[in-house]
């Protein structure tokens, strides 16, 4: 009867999450939008919806390891297995896990592209400052056709 408990809430969760895990694709896809618009407002707003997303994924991961640690399994794919073997829904069990993986792996992808286009325009703007604060000046040359010696910083004022 245990078995039976845990595998229909076992595929409840796997069910919400992906849902959860689409709505976080969706978030991330437009989070990628926003940053390459550089749309900071709208960037704010989705971070405000991404979080609880990411919170809701965790605490049912953590639930569906309880579950199956409770039923006398490993909480792994493993034990996710065995499970399903013993239990009248393990298709649905395994098909909801292995879609729920798919999506995990595309948020995944989608977040490590967002983070690169986040570190490619911290270091456009950085660039950008430096060169306004005149730390990174082009090399001018003297009369002589030497390369000058300028590294004075201006302030922002004179820039």
């Amino acid at each position: 009867m245990k078995v039976i408990m845990s595998d229909q809430r076992l595929l409840e969760l796997f069910l919400n999450d992906i849902g959860t895990a689409q709505q976080l694709l969706d978030v991330l896809e437009q989070e990628f939008s926003a940053l390459s618009a550089r749309e900071l407002t709208q960037l704010q707003e989705l971070l405000t919806h991404k979080q609880p997303l990411l919170r809701m994924l965790e605490s049912h991961a953590t639930e569906r390891s309880k579950l199956l640690l409770q039923s006398h399994f490993n909480a792994d794919s493993a034990g996710l297995q065995q499970l399903a073997a013993a239990s009248k829904l393990g298709t649905e069990l395994l098909s909801s896990s292995s879609q729920l993986s798919e999506l995990l792996e595309q948020c995944q992808d989608a977040n490590l592209r967002n983070g690169r286009l986040i570190r490619s325009n911290q270091t456009s703007v950085s660039s950008m400052l430096n060169i306004i604060r005149g730390n990174d000046a082009p090399k001018l040359y003297d009369k002589t056709g030497s390369a000058s010696n300028s590294n004075k910083q201006r302030p922002f004022s004179q820039a």
